[in-house]
């Protein structure tokens, strides 16, 4: 779990659950799912998942696995173990990473589009709908991560979660 290994027992202890893929017996890559509130260091916001819903995060392919589909399969299984569990929706968010080409076709349809800067100590965030969204989608996405369609400039925050 690299930097964030020190982590794991307290994500493990309020509930966060850890999913992972393996290949040849070895782990490929992980990620973590939430039904309770998540902070998101890259946006420096607070995700606030609703009834019947999950948050996923923190997902990572080890460099000697990547370009081999295992971010697609994780997400995949990690959707579809949240809807067998009875999640209506499931949440996913990305800072214009190349990974993300795997959301679409796990199930997921963009909501939102962030662009977040860090600069001398401050924070600059800029929400927005994605293009083409479902204007239903948008206003549920605003409402989980406390936003409206508009600029932010706040003093940086670091927290670790």
């Amino acid at each position: 779990m690299g930097k964030d290994g020190d982590l794991v027992a307290t994500r493990l202890a309020r509930g966060c659950r850890c999913f992972g893929v393996w290949r040849d017996g070895e782990l490929a890559g992980y990620g973590w799912l939430s039904l309770e509130s998540e902070w998101i260091g890259e946006l420096e916001l607070e995700i606030k998942p609703g009834a019947g819903e999950a948050y996923i995060w923190n997902c990572f392919t080890l460099s000697q696995h990547r370009r081999r589909g295992v971010l697609r399969a994780l997400l995949a299984g990690m959707r579809a173990r949240a809807q067998s569990e009875g999640m209506k929706r499931v949440w996913i968010g990305s800072v214009a990473i190349p990974a993300e080409r795997a959301f679409g076709p796990s199930g997921f349809n963009p909501a939102l589009t962030m662009t977040s800067v860090k600069f001398a100590g401050f924070h600059w965030l800029q929400v927005q709908p994605a293009d083409g969204a479902d204007q239903g989608l948008v206003a549920a996405a605003h409402h989980v991560v406390a936003t409206s369609p508009r600029w932010y400039l706040r003093r940086a925050r670091r927290r670790r979660h």
